[in-house]
């Protein structure tokens, strides 16, 4: 079997997959590494024949329509769900390998020293604006950014969706993206589960990942922001102390307010959603070494 599959999920975005496609055909021994590239189309209304034309020669490339709009979380559940390799990479689609032997490095680092010392299950890659090769802080898996950006590699206390890699025993261990949320946070959700798991995470700056998103920022819709919010503080209840939870909600929901211009409705009908949380929502705590992992590398648990 080969060692890699590579899962994208896409919505509205034909000419940015497309780039990503091409790109990954591009890649050092792809035909030696790459099982398949699985692509969910998120029941997208824009015309993907380009897509379809362009994929239609590579018999690995495997696309699939969902004519309901899944989300995140479960779009890539379903993606995972259809994924046969040893290790899943995950790739947004308005973004792209720089170098043409990322594939050979992905499958290199889990094979090295750190990541087999480590437990490493998740690895995650240096994402940097496309159109500045700026590194993008909310793509970097780890608050203490100013102390962590220059490192090469480190262990880390949560990965981002944009670019990494997964091992599939991981996802059979810990299970899959929860498939209440469905934009947000699900990053986090897993995270904790896979710890619990005894997983490590690493970070790799060997591995680049070019996104096609402004360094400005994208507008924050009311909704997504809400979701943020909402899914972050279930998170906080079910795998950390009851003091996370509220500094997790109460911090969250002055974010709402400065990201949506003060939209007190949205933060009252958010606000409905935590309060509804306790009594809707199991518990279940990390145990102590996935806590003596969190604070080994600085984790940032109060919000």
């Amino acid at each position: 079997m080969k060692q890699l599959s590579i899962i994208i999920i896409t919505f509205n975005r034909p000419e940015d997959l497309l780039a990503l496609l091409r790109n990954i055909t591009m890649q050092q021994e792809a035909a030696t590494l790459l099982e398949e590239v699985i692509i969910i189309n998120n029941a997208s209304t824009a015309d993907y024949g380009v897509v379809e034309d362009f994929i239609a020669g590579y018999p690995c490339f495997k696309y699939h329509y969902s004519p309901e709009n899944l989300g995140v979380a479960r779009g890539r559940n379903l993606g995972i769900s259809k994924a046969t390799a040893p290790v899943l990479i995950t790739l947004d689609d308005d973004a792209w390998f720089r170098d043409t032997d990322a594939l050979q490095k992905i499958a290199g680092a889990f094979a090295s020293p750190f990541i087999t010392a480590h437990n490493v299950g998740i690895l995650c890659f240096k994402v940097l604006y496309a159109s500045t090769n700026q590194l993008q802080e909310n793509a970097f898996p780890h608050k203490r950014f100013e102390k962590y950006r220059h490192k090469t590699q480190f262990l880390a206390p949560y990965f981002i969706g944009c670019g990494h890699a997964v091992r599939k025993e991981v996802y059979e261990q810990a299970g899959l993206y929860p498939v209440d949320f469905f934009y947000g946070m699900e990053e986090y959700d897993l995270t904790y589960r896979v710890l619990d798991k005894g997983y490590g995470i690493a970070y790799t700056a060997e591995v680049v990942v070019l996104h096609n998103e402004s360094p400005l920022g994208r507008t924050p819709h009311m909704q997504k922001m809400q979701m943020l919010w909402v899914n972050k503080s279930k998170v906080a209840y079910r795998y950390l102390s009851l003091l996370c939870f509220i500094t997790t909600s109460v911090m969250w929901s002055l974010e709402f307010l400065k990201k949506t211009g003060w939209n007190w409705k949205g933060w009252l009908a958010g606000w409905a959603q935590v309060f509804r949380i306790p009594g809707r929502e199991q518990r279940t705590p990390l145990h102590a070494p996935a806590k003596a992992y969190l604070k080994k590398v600085e984790a940032r648990l109060w919000y």
